[in-house]
């Protein structure tokens, strides 16, 4: 009989003291995110100074924190054999042209036909997800968007993307057409992103001390119309931060009926990753990926002029 998977448990002591439990956990092992280290707290799988601890929980110097970590999902995962469009490959990774409407991974609701079921049928040996991640994720794309992603095929490169994205020093680029003329041409906004109180799946700007540090770069490509074509840069990595933070300042992104308009016609977002920069972690080579609009968008723009 095959035995059954163990937990993971990480253990660690804080230097850094005045920070949230949850916030510290995602901080310190980047392939949780927030709301994932909010889940262990709540199920008791986190420990400060050996008490089961709650995720408001304000951290001193010298506590010892205790992590288990449930095992890998992937049993669960079937591989689905679907059309892939991989724009490149080697033994670490795939960088692939998500199509707008699949889903990255598997989550509640969505059990399946998801982009890593695919790419299971095609790696069938994707690093284990102790990250409580699906397997060789290290970034996302939302299900409405389109574009390039990156994902590893060995656990190696899964923590060297992981550290790269997280030392900022991945170049990701989106075109993102949004509602009214966007002024000045280039702009930086920069405000903190978290769970919208108000209405708890969604995300908003919040008080600073609230939420975690985001930041995004724009630049204007052309005005269509009403309309603005833009180049976005984010520099962080949160949750719907390009929409929200463009929401934020008052150009919602075409198509985005939750921090936009409902009554928008555009069956989906218009948010396309279209250009994706790295370095090989075989060679250390810096290499740049770039995907052109996909025809139902590059429609919208003849339509709009």
């Amino acid at each position: 009989m095959k035995s059954m998977p163990a937990f993971k448990i990480l253990s660690l002591v804080v230097s850094e003291p005045g920070m949230r439990l949850d916030r510290y956990l995602a901080e310190k092992y980047p392939e949780l995110s927030r709301t994932q280290a909010q889940k262990l707290v709540a199920g008791g799988l986190v420990t400060v100074n050996d008490q089961v601890a709650k995720s408001g929980l304000k951290l001193n110097t010298g506590d010892r924190l205790r992590v288990k970590l449930p095992p890998p999902p992937n049993a669960s995962l079937s591989p689905e054999a679907m059309p892939l469009n991989i724009v490149f490959e080697d033994s670490d990774l795939l960088v692939i042209e998500k199509p707008a409407g699949l889903t990255v991974h598997p989550a509640p609701g969505h059990p399946s036909h998801t982009l890593i079921n695919a790419v299971l049928a095609h790696v069938p040996d994707l690093p284990p997800a102790d990250d409580l991640k699906r397997p060789g994720v290290v970034h996302r794309l939302d299900k409405d968007a389109s574009g390039l992603m990156v994902v590893a095929k060995n656990s190696r490169a899964q923590l060297d993307l992981i550290s790269q994205f997280k030392a900022r020093s991945v170049v990701k680029a989106y075109l993102v057409l949004v509602r009214g003329q966007v002024t000045p041409d280039d702009g930086v906004i920069e405000a903190p992103i978290g769970r919208d109180p108000r209405h708890r799946k969604r995300m908003a700007v919040v008080a600073q001390g609230e939420g975690r540090e985001a930041r995004t770069q724009y630049h204007v490509v052309r005005h269509i119309g009403e309309a603005t074509l833009l180049e976005v840069k984010p520099e962080t990595g949160r949750t719907h931060q390009i929409r929200v933070h463009l929401s934020a300042i008052g150009y919602p992104v075409v198509g985005d009926k939750v921090y936009g308009s409902r009554a928008d016609k555009l069956p989906r977002l218009f948010l396309h990753a279209c250009r994706l920069g790295f370095k090989l972690p075989s060679t250390g080579e810096y290499q740049e990926f770039t995907s052109s609009l996909p025809p139902d968008l590059e429609l919208v723009l003849a339509e709009l002029g």
